[in-house]
C-alpha cells in the first residue's frame, strides 16, 4: 500500500543565539514531542507562503523576509513527510507579540529535547561547535575535540584536492572550506562538507537567494555592515575579527571586547570571536555575546 505524502513548512526563528520551540499535543501526528513552528502546505500554496501563514497563526508574528534553509524527506511507518525548512531572525520589538506557550531554547539545549525523528538533521545543523580551529594542516581533522570544527584555509590546488580525497568521508562533516575550494570538489565531497566559509569580499558580492539550500554558511566579517549583510542574505553564523591584536596581522587595529559585543548584539545569528584568542578565553568570550571562538594557534 502506497503511503500518503504531505508537505510541511517549518520555521526556524532566531533571537540572541536562541531558537523558538513549541510542544506538539498528544492528538497530533508525532504528538507529545517538541516542535518548531510550521504546518501543512495547503493546495495551491507555496511552501514559503505556508511558512509565513503558519507563523502568523501559531506564533502571532508576521515575517516577510525568509531564507530557504533546507528540504528533508522523512518516511515514517504511516506517512512520508516532506519538510520545507526556512529560517528568519526576529527583532526585539516582535518578542512581545509571541503567543504562549512558545519558548526560547539555546542551540545547545535543542539536543536534549525530544523532537520527531524527521527533525534530527535540523537539530544537528543548528548546533555549532564552540571552537573553530583554523589551519592548513588537514591531519588535525582526525584529532579534533567534540566541540571543535576545522576551517581548512587553503587554496584549491590539485594537490590539496587530492589530499582531501584521501580523507575518510566520516570526518568531513567537521570540516569547513571556503566557497571557492568547495566549488572544485566532487559531488560526494560537496554533499558531505556542509559548512561553507565566505571571505568578506565574497560575502559582499552575494544577495538574498544566492546561498545554496542545505548548507551552512560561515561569513568572515570585519565590520558591522558585513555582519548585518551576512544575516540579511541568510548566513547562519559569522566570524568577527580581529578581537585582539594578532601575530599574523600585527598592523590591523583590534576591535576590542566592548566593540565586539556591541556589534555581535545587533544580529541574531551565532558570532564567533576571532583574533588573538586562546582556548581558555572561551568562557569570557561567551559573556561578551560570542557563541564561540576561532583561532589559528591556540584554539
Amino acid at each position: 500500500m502506497t503511503k500518503a505524502t504531505i508537505h510541511v513548512a517549518i520555521a526556524l526563528l532566531f533571537y540572541q543565539k536562541h531558537v523558538l520551540v513549541g510542544w506538539r499535543e498528544a492528538r497530533q501526528h508525532q504528538g507529545n514531542k517538541y516542535e518548531f513552528p510550521g504546518g501543512k502546505v495547503e493546495q495551491g500554496e507555496l511552501p514559503v507562503e505556508a511558512c509565513r501563514r503558519e507563523v502568523m497563526e501559531e506564533v502571532g508574528i508576521d515575517i516577510e523576509r525568509w531564507h530557504v534553509s533546507d528540504f528533508i524527506s522523512h518516511e515514517y511507518e504511516d506517512i512520508i513527510v516532506n519538510l520545507h525548512i526556512f529560517h528568519a531572525s526576529l527583532q526585539p520589538a516582535q518578542l512581545a507579540e509571541i503567543k504562549q506557550p512558545w519558548r526560547w531554547y539555546s542551540r545547545e539545549e535543542l539536543g536534549q529535547l525530544n523532537f520527531p525523528k524527521a527533525n534530527q538533521f535540523m537539530i544537528q545543523k543548528l548546533q555549532w561547535p564552540q571552537r573553530i580551529k583554523i589551519s592548513e594542516d588537514l591531519n588535525i581533522l582526525s584529532s579534533l575535540d567534540t566541540d571543535q570544527m576545522l576551517y581548512w584555509r587553503v587554496d584549491p590546488t590539485s594537490e590539496r584536492i587530492m589530499q582531501l580525497a584521501q580523507c575518510p568521508v566520516d570526518q568531513l562533516s567537521k570540516l569547513i572550506v571556503n566557497q571557492q575550494f568547495w566549488s572544485h570538489l566532487n559531488e560526494l565531497q560537496q554533499q558531505t562538507i556542509r559548512t561553507i566559509h565566505l571571505k568578506q569580499t565574497q560575502l559582499m558580492e552575494l544577495k538574498q537567494g544566492d546561498l545554496k539550500s542545505g548548507y551552512r554558511y560561515l561569513a568572515a566579517c570585519h565590520d558591522l555592515s558585513a555582519l548585518i549583510h551576512a544575516e540579511q542574505i541568510g548566513c547562519e553564523a559569522a566570524l568577527l575579527s580581529p578581537v585582539l591584536a594578532t601575530e599574523t596581522h600585527p598592523d590591523t587595529p583590534a576591535l576590542g571586547w566592548e566593540r565586539f559585543k556591541q556589534m555581535a548584539e545587533q544580529v541574531q545569528i551565532p558570532v564567533f570571536a576571532l583574533g588573538g584568542l586562546r582556548a581558555e578565553d572561551l568562557h569570557y568570550a561567551k559573556r561578551q555575546h560570542a557563541y564561540g571562538i576561532a583561532g589559528i594557534r591556540y584554539v
